[in-house]
C-alpha cells in the first residue's frame, strides 16, 4: 500500500499491487487493474519509489522472519 494526495491535498492509500498503468496528462493518473482511475499530485517517478520502497519493505519483513 502506497500513500498518494488527490490535487485537493486529501491523502489515501491505494493497493500499489493493482497498479496497470500510470500516466502524465499533465496530471498523474493511477489506473488500476479493475478499470478504476485516480488523478493524484504526485509525479510518475515519486508513485514508482514509493511503490519500490513498498515492496523493499515487505521483502526485508519476510527475510527478518525467515532468519536471512
Amino acid at each position: 500500500m502506497i500513500k498518494v494526495k488527490r490535487l485537493n491535498e486529501e491523502e489515501f492509500v491505494i493497493n500499489c499491487e493493482l497498479i496497470e498503468t500510470l500516466e502524465n496528462t499533465p496530471d498523474t493518473v493511477i489506473t488500476l487493474v479493475n478499470g478504476h482511475k485516480y488523478i493524484v499530485k504526485e509525479d510518475i517517478d515519486t508513485i514508482i519509489q514509493k511503490v519500490k520502497t513498498f515492496k523493499k519493505d515487505i521483502i526485508k519483513i519476510v527475510d527478518s522472519r525467515n532468519g536471512v
